[in-house]
């Protein structure tokens, strides 16, 4: 337990960080997997602007290292590159 009233703010501040940290990792990882769930090549470049500032915010924060920012980016795009567009 904190003997000080610093530690007791610092403690608190802290977990507040790593709650916020875990929510926008956890949202970027949700949209991540829709896009690739995603069979229709226009949808999912539609959704891929978004994933890529997502990361890329992620990786400036330092919640994930700029280098898996980077290979989950290159993953995605190779994948949605892949698909074919499907008209309706």
């Amino acid at each position: 337990m904190a003997n000080h009233k610093s530690a007791e703010k610092r403690i608190r501040s802290s977990h507040t960080k790593y709650l916020r940290n875990r929510y926008q990792l956890k949202t970027c990882r949700t949209f991540m997997k829709k896009v690739g769930n995603f069979t229709d090549k226009t949808a999912a470049e539609q959704l891929l602007p978004k994933v890529f500032s997502m990361l890329d915010k992620l990786a400036a924060k330092n919640i994930v290292h700029k280098n898996k920012s980077a290979n989950s980016k290159a993953k995605l795009a190779k994948y949605v590159n892949r698909l074919t567009a499907t008209v309706a």
